[in-house]
């Protein structure tokens, strides 16, 4: 699946979505509205008695047939009829809002009041240790930060979701009975097809769903409360209670149009969530490259007699974004295909009758916890490496967002290679702030000294030891490493408090600038620091783009080609050809550039161009990678600075770029 074009089309669901959300909105003002005036209409020729706060029931033109004017009772009470419609329509709109704020924490937040519990980086628990594996090797593989992980214990039944606004602050979240029924390929398939709602946009999505539906939901709660405490208070008020008939037209009425909610919300999540599923399910086969993990997965679950149901919280907000249903909703309702349907898309010659009997004392999984270190396979390797081979510009391109089987196979196989010290530094919450610095210390050993001190001054004497000593394990690796380990350490980042996290950017800043100078791999490294850290802290917002004009923009892609060719390239005749193959994919206006070898390549212009950059919409951003995917593969080989700098650009951007892979040929 093309990245630029799911998210296009999220997008193009969200604006659907709204669209809807205000013909509801609409649609239910009007019958408030409506209520208010039936009820007024009703009661029009009695007035309100203040000394018992009711009004007179038995002169209502229902019983004495002396209606007035339909128009003049119009025209007499529309500054009543407009603050209702004014207060409803406020009323709808506030409660989407503070919904939507409560979910600003990001996904750890869904899953954290849906009853999960965070699965902590050190977890020994064998099931649960082979779940952050999996989950770790994902996210390695695709090129994001590791998510939160939770698990929902009271819940038996198989099911599974991903929450969040973007994958710096997503969580994905199980329940108990898929860690303990599932076998890691299955589990493997799940997690892959949560882990494609996380690339393709559809988290986010999910998201704005049930912030926009609940406003929609409300009311109708609020009705079905009214008509309960109406009716209690009818049989236990004296006769005299003039007042409860009102009250109980008004809940009633209340009641009906949150029922027309509920009806339009369920229509609205299962138009948005069904297909997206199929789309889900297909992804996480092209991930693992087995249909039998996921197929498998979801024939347990009809196998199974807890199915995918949720029980321990109401199903109805969250139904669209988990694996499975979690509640028997049909037809319209229903916010996944057919289960049967699902599953025959995977494998063709299943029947119905063919489900597994799953019983949970016979079917319970192992867990056998899986191993550390195994070393890294010889045939596949990073670009980071040493150099590849043929690295063409479209390969780069379309993997962004659509990480394959060879991603996860060389995820699996770096996580379980990485030293001990660093990978257990990694997970710690104390240590991984340190190791964090570590990376970002001077490769070249050239200004380490003054770097140590700085983090002697800074953090004592003991930690700038420990830092010493993961930068020596560091330098006994390869570079391939470095940005796994950043992403393996984010999940222990995130738990320290947000001025601590504000604290290690400007630390880390002041250890890439204390020789006055920044080499391309320090800001690279601190530009996929900060921009992740930044998505973290503030879920919900987005990194503001420079508001720029075309011209501008193009300025800016042609200087970001310009950096690129320079720094990969030894001579001012490759440069050039590097430069102008980018430009040729940029477009025809790009032709007339020149490349420009007298031009100062800084780091400030490269990070004036990022900022500019992020005004590209979907179509430009594909452009983009594909001119610098060109640029950089001009000469056949990728060097480590060109790898670190698309990824850097990447990240930049939220394009989740998966590791740079070539196949070696034989005797490499």
């Amino acid at each position: 699946m093309n990245f630029f074009d799911a998210q296009d089309r999220a997008r193009r669901a969200s604006r659907r979505l709204v669209g809807a959300y205000i013909v509801v909105t609409i649609i239910i003002v009007l019958g408030v509205t409506s209520i208010v005036g039936f009820v007024l209409y009703s009661y029009s020729s009695t007035g309100y008695d203040m000394t018992r706060g009711a009004f007179d029931v038995e002169q209502s033109p229902i019983l004495t047939g002396n209606y007035e004017d339909l128009g003049d009772f119009v025209a007499r009470n529309a500054p009543i009829l407009g603050v209702a419609a004014l207060l409803t329509t406020l009323f709808i709109l506030g409660a989407s809002l503070v919904k939507t704020s409560l979910l600003s924490s990001g996904g750890g937040k869904v899953a954290a009041d849906m009853g999960g519990t965070l699965v902590p980086a050190d977890v020994q628990d064998p099931l649960r240790r082979r779940l952050r594996n999996v989950v770790e090797e994902m996210a390695i593989a695709s090129g994001v930060p590791v998510p939160e992980i939770y698990v929902l214990e009271e819940e038996n039944s198989i099911n599974a979701f991903a929450a969040g606004f973007t994958p710096s602050d997503a969580a994905v979240a199980v329940t108990r009975g898929t860690l303990e029924l599932l076998d890691r390929n299955e589990l493997q398939g799940v997690i892959a097809h949560e882990f494609s709602h996380i690339l393709n946009g559809d988290m986010r999505l999910n998201i704005r769903l049930m912030g926009i539906l609940y406003g929609i939901l409300i009311l109708g709660l609020i009705g079905r409360m009214i008509v309960r405490g109406g009716h209690h208070r009818s049989i236990i008020s004296s006769r005299r209670d003039r007042g409860a008939p009102v009250i109980l037209v008004i809940g009633l009425g209340l009641a009906v149009l949150g029922s027309i909610g509920v009806f339009f919300a369920r229509v609205i999540k299962a138009s948005v969530s069904r297909q997206r599923e199929y789309l889900a399910d297909a992804s996480a086969v092209q991930f693992t490259r087995q249909k039998d993990g996921i197929a498998n997965a979801l024939k347990k679950i009809g196998g199974y007699s807890e199915g995918s149901l949720i029980k321990s919280t109401d199903p109805e907000e969250v139904s669209h974004m988990l694996f499975g249903t979690g509640a028997k909703f049909f037809g319209l309702y229903a916010t996944h295909p057919p289960l049967v349907q699902r599953i025959q898309a995977l494998d063709p010659n299943f029947k119905p009758a063919d489900f597994p009997r799953v019983d949970p004392r016979r079917h319970r999984s192992v867990g056998y916890p899986d191993a550390i270190h195994s070393g890294l396979a010889g045939d596949i390797t990073t670009a980071l490496a040493d150099g590849g081979e043929a690295v063409l510009a479209d390969s780069i391109a379309e993997t962004v967002g659509d990480p394959e089987s060879e991603h996860i196979e060389y995820a699996q196989q770096l996580r379980q290679s990485v030293p001990e010290s660093l990978y257990r530094a990694a997970h710690s919450q104390d240590f991984a702030y340190l190791l964090t610095v570590a990376l970002i210390l001077d490769r070249s050993g050239k200004t380490l000294d003054r770097q140590l001190s700085l983090a002697k001054e800074q953090l004592g004497t003991e930690r700038a030891r420990l830092l010493q000593r993961y930068y020596e394990e560091l330098a006994q690796t390869g570079a391939e490493y470095r940005l796994p380990l950043l992403a393996i350490a984010f999940p222990a980042l995130k738990l320290r408090p947000t001025q601590e996290l504000g604290y290690l950017a400007s630390l880390a800043r002041r250890m890439i600038e204390i020789d006055g100078e920044i080499d391309f791999y320090e800001y690279c490294f601190y530009r996929i620091l900060t921009s992740n850290l930044g998505l973290a802290i503030d879920p919900s917002g987005r990194r503001t783009a420079t508001r720029s004009r075309k011209k501008e923009l193009r300025m800016a892609a042609v200087d970001l080609l310009r950096i690129l060719a320079n720094y990969g390239h030894e001579s001012h005749e490759q440069s050039d050809a590097a430069f102008r193959a980018g430009c040729a994919v940029l477009g025809d206006w790009a032709r007339d550039h020149e490349y420009q070898s007298d031009q100062s390549f800084t780091v400030a212009a490269l990070d004036h161009s990022l900022d500019v950059l992020l005004g590209l919409n979907s179509k430009g951003n594909e452009t983009l990678l594909r001119a610098i995917s060109a640029t950089a593969a001009h000469d056949a080989r990728l060097s480590i600075g060109e790898a670190e700098l698309i990824r850097a650009v990447c990240a930049t951007l939220d394009y989740p770029l998966p590791p740079i892979l070539v196949h070696r040929s034989p005797g490499k």
